[in-house]
């Protein structure tokens, strides 16, 4: 990846994430509970499919798609601020940790599919 489209990614997910902070009461409108259970057990699924697996794979992305899904409750990321949470996964040493922790090398992993799925895209937000 360019890493000047790279920096324009981290740069959209940090603005995104900031206005939708302030304009949502920092996102008083998400169950954080719920939505922490659903990453918990989707994380645990993902974990399952890795070994074996290719980012770009249907099932895979099908995981993403639902990953997508649940970042949404908080606020719908554009194309370029889901590839910069992508990189927020890989680059963030308390976050890999966090991905890692369900499967060894799930961040990177998780972090190339997300950056499929921004490619093939569902339609992103402009």
């Amino acid at each position: 990846m360019d890493e000047r489209y790279a920096d324009e990614c981290r740069r959209a997910l940090a603005r995104e994430q900031a206005r939708s902070l302030s304009e949502t009461n920092d996102w008083e409108h998400v169950d954080r509970d719920r939505v922490h259970r659903d990453w918990d057990a989707l994380y645990k699924e993902f974990a399952t499919h890795i070994d074996g697996s290719l980012p770009e794979d249907r099932h895979i992305q099908e995981l993403v798609h639902r990953h997508y899904e649940t970042a949404c409750r908080f606020y719908t990321p554009s194309k370029e601020a889901y590839v910069g949470m992508a990189l927020l996964y890989t680059e963030d040493g308390p976050m890999r940790e966090f991905h890692d922790s369900y499967h060894p090398g799930m961040a990177e992993f998780m972090g190339e599919a997300m950056k499929v799925y921004a490619e093939r895209g569902p339609g992103f937000p402009s």
